[in-house]
C-alpha cells in the first residue's frame, strides 16, 4: 500500500510546472546595430563580423584624418618657406604658423574628443543594463557571493572610472591643448612645466583605476587560469601596443578572456560582448587613425618645419592617445567583468 500510495505522489508531482529563470541580454543601442551580425550564437563568428563591418566603414575617416593631416603639413610649409625669405620676421611668422594649425587640430580633435566621451558614456549604460543580468544569471545557480562581488566591485570602478573620464580627464585633455598651443606659441618654459604635470596627471589617474582593478579582480580569484601560452603572449602584446598610455595595464586583464573562450556558451554573455565591441570599435578606429596620422604629422613637420609647431601637433596626438586609453579602459574593464560572470554561469 505504501510502495502504491509513494508511485501515485510521485506520477502526480510530474504534472507540476516547473518554470526555469530565463535570462535575457539588453538590446544594443541604436549605434550598435550596424555592427552587430543577425546570428549571434557564435562569439569568434560575430567578433569577425564586428571587425569586418567596422573595417568596410573605415574610409570616411582615414580621407577626414588625412585631409587635416595634410592641412597642417601645408600651413608648415608656407611658414618655413615665409621665414626663409623674410628673415627678421622668422619669429612672427613662426607664432602665426603655429596658432593656424593649433585652431585646425582643435577642431579636428574637439569633435573626436567629443566622440570619446560618448562612446564611454554609452559603454558605462549599456554596462549598467547587461552586468546584474549577468550577475542574476550567476546567482540563480547558486553564486550568490560571487555575483555580489562581482558586481559590487564591477559597478563601482565603472562608476568611479566614467566620473573621472567625464569630470577631470577630458576638462584636462582641453587644459592640456590649450597649454600646448601656448608653449608653442610663446616657448615659455613656465607653462612647457605646467604642461608636462597635467599630462603626468592625466596618465596616473588613469593608470591608478586601472591598477586598483585589475588588483581587486586578480584578489578576487577571476582573472586566473591556463591558456595556450603564444596564444596569450599575441594577445597581451596586440592590447599592449594598439592602446596607448594603459595598454600594458589592460594586456594583463587579456587573461580572463582567452581562458574563457572555450566556456562562452551563455547567449546572454555572448550578445552582451558584441554589444560592447560593436559600441566600441567604430569610435575606436577613428580617433585611432588621426592618433597615428598625427604622429605621423609631427615627423613630418619636424623635419622641415619649426619645432614649436611639430610640438604642437605632437602634443595633439598625444591627446588622442588620452582618448583611446579612455574608451579602451572602460571597454575592457565591462569586457574582463562579463566573462568573469560568464564563468560562473558555464
Amino acid at each position: 500500500m505504501k510502495k502504491v500510495l509513494l508511485l501515485f505522489i510521485l506520477v502526480f508531482l510530474t504534472f507540476i510546472p516547473v518554470n526555469a529563470a530565463e535570462f535575457t541580454a539588453p538590446p544594443a543601442p541604436d549605434s550598435a546595430l550596424e555592427y552587430l551580425p543577425e546570428d549571434t550564437d557564435s562569439f569568434a563568428d560575430g567578433l569577425w563580423y564586428v571587425f569586418r563591418t567596422a573595417l568596410g566603414k573605415f574610409q570616411p575617416s582615414i580621407t577626414k584624418a588625412c585631409g587635416v593631416c595634410l592641412s597642417i603639413i601645408a600651413v608648415n610649409l608656407l611658414t618655413s618657406v615665409a621665414s626663409h625669405f623674410t628673415g627678421t620676421a622668422k619669429r612672427t611668422i613662426s607664432l602665426v604658423g603655429t596658432v593656424v594649425s593649433g585652431v585646425i587640430l582643435f577642431q579636428a580633435t574637439g569633435t573626436l574628443v567629443h566622440l570619446g566621451v560618448d562612446t564611454v558614456n554609452e559603454l558605462n549604460e549599456y554596462g549598467k543594463l547587461l552586468l546584474p543580468v549577468m550577475s542574476a544569471a550567476v546567482a540563480a545557480q547558486g553564486g550568490v557571493t560571487t555575483s555580489s562581488m562581482l558586481y559590487a566591485g564591477t559597478a563601482a570602478f565603472m562608476a568611479i572610472l566614467t566620473t573621472a573620464i567625464t569630470k577631470l580627464l577630458v576638462p584636462m585633455v582641453y587644459i592640456y591643448l590649450c597649454l600646448s598651443i601656448a608653449v608653442g606659441a610663446l616657448g615659455d618654459q613656465t607653462l612647457k612645466s605646467l604642461q608636462g604635470s597635467v599630462k603626468w596627471l592625466m596618465t596616473w589617474t588613469l593608470k591608478i583605476i586601472l591598477y586598483i582593478f585589475t588588483g581587486y579582480m586578480a584578489i578576487t580569484g577571476v582573472i586566473s587560469g591556463t591558456t595556450d601560452a603564444a596564444t596569450l603572449r599575441a594577445a597581451k602584446l596586440t592590447i599592449s601596443g594598439a592602446v596607448p598610455v594603459v595598454g600594458g595595464i589592460l594586456s594583463d586583464a587579456s587573461e580572463a578572456v582567452l581562458v574563457s573562450a572555450g566556456l562562452m556558451k551563455n547567449s546572454v554573455g555572448i550578445y552582451g560582448l558584441l554589444a560592447i565591441m560593436a559600441l566600441w570599435i567604430g569610435p575606436f578606429l577613428q580617433i585611432g587613425v588621426q592618433y597615428l596620422l598625427l604622429k605621423l604629422t609631427a615627423g613630418v613637420c619636424s623635419s622641415f618645419g619649426s619645432k614649436e609647431t611639430s610640438g604642437v601637433v605632437g602634443a595633439f596626438s598625444s591627446s588622442m592617445g588620452f582618448i583611446l586609453a579612455m574608451t579602451g579602459a572602460i571597454c575592457i574593464m565591462i569586457l574582463v567583468s562579463t566573462v568573469c560572470f560568464m564563468r560562473g554561469v558555464g
